[in-house]
């Protein structure tokens, strides 16, 4: 009876009667080789790693969250995130302590979406067991006037955000940026430029996914 009032339905493939299946749970973890370097058409300056394609369950997932308000998919977000910052500091790739900073998004699309997902998923992906050393830290914002980048070119989404980034809190220690999804790479290449600016080592990105 519930179903028929409040239909549930899994954020990744539409099945019935469950948030999350285990089917979608599955192709949302990270690969053994992954996090995997990517290369972007703009480079940031620093290694950019991605979990996964944009692409099945990964891509529904955050455009659930994105657009849809499905605030339940935060936490397998997260646990994907988790396990991806696990293998990179495992690895030796990032050392602790580590200042995870998401990446900006735009203020009108933040209040619309009731707060920034991209914050929320890294806060609890930091705060599960076994990252200890590692914090989040929602140092950069989006001023002036900023255009939803769906569908502008990489010049034109360099133009959209260029000197529009900047760094409203203090970072300790190095920064890894945090992302949704990384496209051309503007958003990251700015974040990159603000936080270096301002005399913060970026070690390296880490999106959710690359398109």
């Amino acid at each position: 009876m519930l179903d028929l009032i409040l239909p549930l339905e899994c954020g990744g493939c539409g099945a019935p009667s469950t948030r999350w299946c285990a089917t979608c749970a599955g192709e949302l973890v990270a690969r053994a080789a992954e996090p995997r370097l990517v290369t972007p058409r703009l480079d940031p300056g620093v290694p950019v790693f991605s979990l996964g394609r944009y692409a099945a369950a990964r891509r529904q997932a955050i455009v659930a969250v994105k657009e849809r308000g499905r605030a339940d998919l935060i936490g397998p977000l997260a646990g994907a995130l988790h396990l991806g910052l696990s293998r990179l500091l495992g690895w030796g790739l990032l050392g602790t302590p580590l200042t995870v900073v998401p990446a900006p998004t735009r203020w009108l699309a933040a209040r619309r979406r009731g707060g920034d997902p991209v914050t929320r998923v890294a806060v609890e992906a930091v705060r599960a067991p076994g990252l200890a050393g590692v914090t989040v830290v929602q140092a950069l914002r989006l001023t002036g006037f900023a255009r939803d980048s769906v569908g502008l070119s990489s010049a034109d989404r360099q133009r959209n955000l260029a000197d529009r980034v900047r760094v409203i809190r203090p970072v300790s220690g190095a920064a890894l940026i945090v992302d949704d999804v990384v496209t051309t790479g503007a958003t990251a290449c700015e974040s990159v430029r603000a936080l270096q600016t301002a005399g913060v080592p970026v070690h390296a990105v880490l999106a959710l996914a690359d398109a």
